[in-house]
């Protein structure tokens, strides 16, 4: 199941969008990189769905372009007005060849969404691998107005509740992927957001 960072050259701030090909072709996310349309092009000729994490502007500034360039269906736990369906939690999506669980994960975001199948998260801001404050699990930040840390903790170990022991590749909303013991990862950046310390200085 090919997974490409459509938003790896990217020269200002996005998330990681990630372009899932397979028997469904899915983007995860669109970013705020201008012309990631293009980059989808470059790989698919076709887009069957978009699937937000949350709707942050990173996530999602792009969602237009995309939408201009693709006749994709558009999955988000909140309203939005390009949303086509409405993802719950629990809920089955097919991304790619496998089938992901819907995870209602808030505490960065009320809306915020992981994507978890046999072999694979789709993580969003939830938990990451690195970033500039931690490497080798992190989490998203908890310090902006309508944010929460307990919450956040929260989703994280819902996260680990749902999570099966065989997944091994991590895709984020910001760093680096990671292929390997993801469950390690999830539960280092568990241990650090439960000290309650601020994550940035």
């Amino acid at each position: 199941m090919p997974v490409h960072t459509v938003t790896a050259d990217a020269e200002t701030f996005t998330c990681n969008a990630y372009l899932v090909e397979g028997e469904r072709t899915v983007l995860v996310d669109a970013g705020a990189m201008a012309g990631v349309e293009d980059v989808v092009a470059e790989h698919v000729d076709d887009l069957d769905a978009v699937a937000l994490t949350h709707q942050h502007g990173d996530h999602v500034e792009q969602l237009d372009g995309v939408l201009e360039a693709f006749d994709a269906d558009v999955y988000a736990y909140a309203e939005h007005r390009r949303r086509t369906h409405a993802l719950e939690d629990g809920q089955e999506l097919a991304i790619g060849d496998e089938s992901f669980e819907a995870v209602h994960t808030p505490g960065h975001a009320d809306d915020h969404l992981a994507f978890v199948s046999e072999t694979t998260l789709f993580s969003g801001d939830v938990v990451v691998h690195d970033d500039g404050a931690f490497d080798y699990g992190s989490f998203g930040r908890t310090d902006m107005p309508g944010q929460s840390r307990e919450e956040l903790i929260e989703s994280i170990e819902r996260l680990l509740d749902r999570m099966p022991a065989s997944v091994e590749h991590m895709y984020a909303g910001h760093g680096g992927e990671f292929h390997g013991d993801v469950r390690d990862v999830v539960e280092t950046a568990l241990a650090r957001a439960e000290k309650r310390e601020p994550k940035y200085d």
